[in-house]
């Protein structure tokens, strides 16, 4: 979470980061990842859920008093953009009907030829593919996934906590499919990568295991 510190400075903006990227989550771990008391994340919880940026579902495990599990609401997933929603939307949308499904493609794969290249001439200074993948997340985030990533046995793991084109991603499932085949484009000299959790497909995120060659 540190890399999104200096975008997200309040106390609220630092609780909705925290569910999420690692949501939902009892109070109590709340807590202990905001380094405050849990009556102090209980209070800001609830002042959160009064203002509609978080809900909660009481679980009970065993004997004792249920659980308070928290995640973002709608509103509170609003708070991390959707780069230009609707005007995207519209867009792909235009370009459907006036041209047809053949030159949405052409400028779906443009649009990556170019994010490929940038990704490319960045990630080739780096030595070493864990390096590469630090610098590949950074980049990620930089462009508003909120990406993170962690060792993974022999591997490694990448996740993306959040969206920015959502929207226009549902709006044409191609944009993550032609994602997908450019990231395996610009790894193919250091390594193989594969979606493993999809957001489109329910996934809280989106996440790549990334092996080497």
């Amino acid at each position: 979470m540190e890399n999104y510190k200096a975008y997200h400075t309040t106390s609220t903006d630092r609780m909705l980061l925290l569910l999420k990227t690692k949501g939902p989550l009892a109070t109590t771990a709340v807590a202990q990842e905001l380094g405050i008391t849990g009556e102090g994340a209980r209070q800001q919880l609830q002042r959160l859920a009064e203002e509609g940026w978080v809900i909660f579902e009481s679980i009970s495990k065993g004997v004792g008093r249920p659980s308070l599990v928290w995640s973002l609401s709608e509103r509170g997933n609003r708070r991390f953009p959707d780069t230009h929603a609707e005007l995207t939307v519209q867009l792909i949308n235009t370009i459907r009907d006036v041209l047809g499904d053949e030159a949405l493609g052409q400028v779906i794969s443009s649009r990556e030829h170019k994010a490929l290249l940038r990704y490319y001439d960045i990630l080739r200074l780096e030595e070493g593919l864990e390096a590469k993948v630090r610098k590949f997340a950074e980049l990620r985030s930089a462009d508003g996934y909120l990406a993170e990533y962690r060792p993974d046995g022999e591997g490694f793991l990448m996740i993306e906590n959040h969206c920015p084109i959502c929207a226009a991603a549902t709006a044409c499932h191609d944009i993550c499919k032609v994602e997908l085949q450019t990231f395996q484009q610009i790894f193919k000299e250091w390594g193989t990568i594969e979606r493993l959790d999809h957001a489109l497909e329910g996934a809280r995120h989106c996440a790549y295991r990334i092996m080497p060659v």
